[in-house]
């Protein structure tokens, strides 16, 4: 069986940052994506508006460095779940628990934080080779990070500002 989904679109708002009665971060945002046609004889792309929900280290992430209109690209897996609400009717939420966002765009505005962060990604952890940074939302043991790394995860990941980084042969995983 397999549940993933890669999506490519812009956010429609902010991200919304919230917190677990445990303390674990949680980030919402809704994800426009175009529709690959155009609808009747005006030419106008439709798209679909998707909820996606993103936990612990990328929560944070994502509702520090995003913003709406950003151009982000998001991996993870569909999940449908229910509640009854205050008429006690059943309510369906079909959302996308993201485990990998990649930023495809620069800031442009300047308005998320000082730098930019153009072709970047973040997903919870450690980097990973070319600014992507890798987790899981079902990981066990929190924000622990996903490799063998041994960065502090609270730096931030865009500190160097594309200035070149150094090295070691031995931290080239070929």
């Amino acid at each position: 069986m397999l549940n993933r989904v890669i999506l490519i679109g812009r956010l429609t708002r902010d991200p919304e940052l919230r917190y677990t009665p445990a303390g674990v971060a949680v980030t919402q945002f809704t994800l426009a994506v175009d529709r690959p046609f155009t609808s009747g004889g005006q030419g106008e792309r439709e798209a679909d508006f998707i909820p996606v929900v993103t936990w612990r280290q990328l929560a944070e992430t994502c509702a520090n460095y995003l913003r709406k209109g950003r151009l982000t690209a998001v991996e993870g897996r569909i999940q449908v779940r229910n509640y009854e609400n205050n008429e006690g009717k059943r309510v369906y939420v079909t959302e996308v628990i993201a485990d990998n966002v990649r930023f495809l765009e620069s800031n442009k505005d300047g308005g998320g934080g000082s730098r930019e962060e153009g072709g970047s990604s973040y997903s919870g952890g450690t980097s990973t080779g070319g600014g992507s940074f890798g987790g899981n939302a079902s990981q066990s043991g929190g924000n622990r990070p996903s490799g063998n790394n041994s960065r502090n995860d609270s730096r931030d990941p865009f500190q160097d500002d594309g200035r070149p980084i150094d090295i070691s042969e031995d931290d080239l995983p070929f």
